[in-house]
């Protein structure tokens, strides 16, 4: 595929997106991995990390039906209406304050479309996707039903892969994915535990800060 064709497949992306009212094409990248892995129930309740502008978790709605619910944080405001079923808090992750959303645990699902303000600078983009991540893990570990599902975006790298290979005793499987309205000059991938196995004594350990 060209450039000029990828561009295209882009801008169809984009566009489809607003004509069914989401705010970002992000939200196919959800579609195709839910349609592969059958992600979603009715009923279930889903922790949407880093949820502006808001396409994860209006799906999410969707698909969980009125007796599921969605909960949403960013350190960006959200804006725009949601279902009754959907609860957005504007937060900083990097502070810990799981206390926010313990009265909606556990999650059957926790999703992170989390990523870092890209500086152009390779190593760095990678080194800050890796540590949004961890703290996705750090939230998802604590607040996940067992046999719950954590889903999230990485930048590739071989710390990357590290972790994610951290992440394999707590999860039946482990999958990399590449949907395909990811742009293909992103670093990014999305990797999804399935079947959560909750190991508090070691949880905390695998947690630690680098350098803590």
């Amino acid at each position: 595929m060209t450039v000029k064709d990828r561009q295209r497949l882009d801008d169809h992306y984009s566009r489809q997106a607003r004509k069914q009212g989401f705010p970002a094409r992000s939200v196919y990248k959800l579609e195709e991995i839910d349609q592969r892995f059958k992600l979603f129930k009715p009923g279930q309740r889903v922790l949407d990390l880093g949820c502006a502008p808001g396409s994860w978790s209006l799906y999410a709605a969707a698909r969980v039906g009125e007796r599921g619910r969605v909960v949403g944080l960013d350190l960006t405001p959200v804006k725009g209406a949601f279902p009754p079923q959907v609860k957005t808090l504007t937060a900083d992750l990097l502070d810990n304050n799981i206390d926010l959303v313990a009265g909606e645990a556990p999650f059957d699902l926790v999703l992170s479309d989390m990523a870092p303000k890209t500086s152009g600078r390779r190593e760095v983009d990678q080194s800050r996707s890796l540590e949004l991540c961890r703290m996705a893990w750090l939230w998802a570990g604590q607040l996940l039903h067992p046999s719950g599902h954590f889903l999230f975006k990485i930048f590739q790298s071989q710390e990357g892969e590290e972790f994610i290979k951290s992440l394999q005793p707590y999860f039946s499987r482990i999958n990399r994915l590449k949907p395909k309205a990811t742009r293909s000059q992103s670093l990014e991938i999305f990797v999804l535990g399935q079947v959560f196995h909750p190991d508090p004594a070691h949880l905390s350990i695998r947690l630690q800060p680098e350098g803590g």
